[in-house]
């Protein structure tokens, strides 16, 4: 019997997968496709950061050769700056690699971690690339229900650990869920990680568009939070530099020296453009990105004030924040058949939630994110009366 290749083993790329639906589907000016499939700005860089940008270009002669494999220098010092102020703890510039995006980032934790036939706990629905790189690195995804709340319980977690099991990953505020899971919920994640001996893996991807003040957990006030804790980050949503592939990981600099063996196999460097962008942003753009949080955060009031016209036809919202909406429909028959029939009825491309979930859950069958990033409140109430 043939194996299967790494490739094999997992699925094909969602988002990739759910762009062919598009294909033979007519679309008008007076009603344009709404597309809410894909959690990425679709917006340039603002325009002073782009000059910036340029000037790197074409002055820093560095910024087009081979970098440092744990990245910038500069920036590794910015972000261990910043998030110990924000967080109130105590991070250092070794602690910190710049990747090449927060996907890098999870691949090269996974491969400090596992080796094939180990297994991570992931919160049930996850964020699919997760699950598709544990396929192709042949760790097991040991998959924790979260239920209609989608927020994980960690003595459900506790029962899932195995011998073999070597990391629980929690994404938050969480996609594909828009939950923002509480400070004391991180904690007891915390807590268990560190009581088994396992490590805990935090994807704060969307961190800057959290609805609360302050830091969302106090886990780097702890002075021996790198013995259990991995945070991973990405530049791409606060500065809309997507198409530069700017990420981050925080742990201990015995695990980057680790990371440092996969990135440079992989990459060699991060973007060096793309970092030095980030780097200017951290330190010119905050009241700007405090606009773009403010937006983000009217998109989501605007989804849950308005989500009353689709409760009363039987849709119901589990959970919104950051870019997402996670909603379930009320229509007989699964969701991956309701998506693409949405995209030529209704001019909508939204993921089904079958795309999240182990193919043994029939709960994605009846559920859907909506990724609002690109769709602001008039957008919001535009797409709410095609779903009607």
């Amino acid at each position: 019997m043939k194996t299967l290749s790494a490739t094999q083993s997992t699925f094909a790329p969602p988002v990739m997968e759910a762009r062919r639906w598009l294909q033979g589907v007519e679309f008008t000016a007076d009603r344009p496709l709404i597309n809410v499939s894909q959690a990425a700005p679709v917006d340039p860089p603002p325009e002073p950061m782009l000059r910036a940008m340029t000037d790197v270009v074409m002055s820093d002669p560095d910024a087009h050769l081979y970098g440092p494999v744990l990245g910038y220098d500069p920036l590794r010092a910015e972000v261990a700056q910043q998030w110990s102020a924000a967080y109130g703890g105590q991070i250092a510039p070794e602690n910190v690699a710049i990747t090449s995006g927060c996907n890098q980032a999870f691949a090269a934790t996974i491969a400090t971690l596992c080796t094939a036939g180990d297994d991570v706990i992931l919160p049930v629905p996850y964020y699919f690339n997760h699950r598709m790189w544990l396929d192709m690195a042949g760790v097991g995804c040991n998959a924790l229900d979260t239920g209609p709340t989608l927020l994980p319980d960690p003595e459900a977690a506790e029962a899932l650990i195995t011998p073999r099991t070597r990391a629980i990953v929690l994404v938050t505020p969480n996609n594909p869920g828009g939950v923002e899971y509480p400070a004391e919920l991180v904690r007891a994640f915390f807590d268990l990680a560190r009581s088994r001996g396992i490590a805990l893996i935090i994807d704060e991807t969307y961190r800057d568009f959290d609805s609360r003040t302050g830091a969302p957990h106090d886990l780097f006030t702890d002075p021996d939070w790198a013995d259990t804790l991995i945070q991973l980050y990405s530049f791409s949503k606060a500065y809309r530099l997507t198409g530069h592939r700017v990420g981050a990981m925080v742990a201990s600099a015995a695990r980057l020296a680790e990371a440092e063996k996969f990135l440079d196999t992989v990459a060699i460097c991060p973007n060096q453009i793309g970092q030095r962008a980030a780097l200017w942003g951290m330190q010119n753009l905050g009241q700007w990105l405090a606009g773009e949080r403010a937006e983000i955060l009217d998109r989501r009031a605007a989804i849950t004030e308005g989500f009353r016209a689709l409760g009363d036809k039987g849709w119901e919202l589990l959970g919104c924040g950051a870019y997402f909406a996670y909603v379930t429909h009320p229509y007989d028959m699964p969701s991956d058949r309701l998506a693409p029939k949405l995209v030529r009825d209704a001019g909508v491309l939204m993921l089904p939630g079958t795309m999240f979930m182990p193919s043994d859950n029939t709960a994605g069958q009846r559920q859907m994110r909506i990724a609002f990033a690109n769709v602001d409140r008039a957008g919001v109430g535009a797409l709410f009366a095609r779903l009607l």
